[in-house]
């Protein structure tokens, strides 16, 4: 599974963007499924993780109406261990089970019963939250005057397993560690079951690319952040094809709520839909949904069916 933060329903080019490139997206989906009417099981970050690892409505698991306990960076809720996760179940199948990239179901530096490798993954690298949750109190020396030009006005922490592996963590270098770390997952794992999900932390604001694509964007630096993360799609399925697994994996491409509209150029679109992040019209639920399995789904499908994040577990 890889999800993206923030991306809206019209921020590819399969799904209608007229200037973002999207090249290996739209040929998963030409090679693939395409859904036209997938939706998250929440507007924002926490309840829609939940609901994904879970298969079950956020409400029932306290990720709704309590996810403030969740949500902020201080906060000391999590998770509920009694929760099956999709991890947990592929695990008793014989699975090995990793994670790169988000997490926003616990912050275990404040309570340790959070931490992913609880809730049923073999290995994690990433963050314990959104990227905007832990800002500088000070400017950082010689950097820029906007805290969009410089990941140092950030201070948010990368964890491998349970050790910090850097703070703060430098937002420029995040989807491509991310994608080198799932990349391994994969070629490590290849000669057994494996589940990796990849919840990568753009295009959630603040936006940062790499140097290789950065100013290279007709839609500005957010069309920068989602033409690197359509490379690290295509890096994951180049790595497939190579360690020849392409006919032996399912991949499923998808967002976790509607893009944040407030952040105007910084945000994405939800293309003709009404409303984004934080709304339950359309735009704030309907979200990119893309299956990729050679040999077992037909290539330029489009379903048009009804269906939703809680459906993969369950599938």
């Amino acid at each position: 599974i890889v999800f993206a933060d923030d991306l809206g329903y019209g921020d590819l080019g399969c799904y209608g963007h007229p200037t973002i490139r999207t090249p290996h997206l739209d040929r998963l989906a030409a090679e693939g499924m395409r859904f036209t009417d997938f939706y998250s099981a929440a507007e924002v970050c926490t309840p829609s993780r939940a609901a994904l690892l879970t298969g079950r409505y956020p409400i029932r698991s306290g990720m709704a109406h309590n996810r403030y306990r969740v949500l902020r960076n201080r906060s000391t809720g999590h998770l509920s261990a009694h929760e099956i996760t999709l991890a947990e179940a592929l695990k008793s199948a014989g699975y090995t089970t990793g994670m790169v990239g988000k997490w926003h179901l616990g912050v275990w530096s404040i309570n340790p019963a959070g931490h992913p490798r609880l809730h049923g993954f073999d290995s994690f690298l990433g963050l314990p939250h959104s990227n905007d949750m832990d800002p500088t109190t000070t400017a950082p020396s010689g950097a820029p005057g906007r805290p969009d030009q410089d990941p140092a006005w950030w201070n948010a922490p990368l964890y491998r397993n349970e050790a910090l592996e850097e703070r703060p963590a430098d937002q420029t270098q995040l989807t491509r560690r991310y994608t080198a770390e799932a990349q391994r997952f994969i070629r490590e794992n290849k000669r057994r079951p494996f589940f990796l999900y990849f919840a990568h932390t753009f295009p959630h604001v603040p936006l940062f690319a790499s140097s290789n694509f950065r100013g290279t964007s007709r839609r500005g630096l957010y069309g920068d952040v989602v033409e690197e993360l359509d490379w690290s799609v295509g890096q994951i399925i180049d790595t497939l094809r190579r360690e020849k697994l392409d006919r032996k994996t399912l991949v499923f491409f998808s967002s976790d709520n509607g893009p944040w509209l407030i952040m105007n150029q910084q945000g994405g679109s939800a293309g003709l839909l009404r409303g984004g992040k934080g709304s339950t019209w359309e735009g704030g639920m309907r979200v990119p949904g893309i299956a990729w399995w050679p040999g077992k789904i037909q290539p330029g499908s489009v379903n048009t069916n009804l269906a939703c994040l809680m459906d993969l577990f369950p599938t």
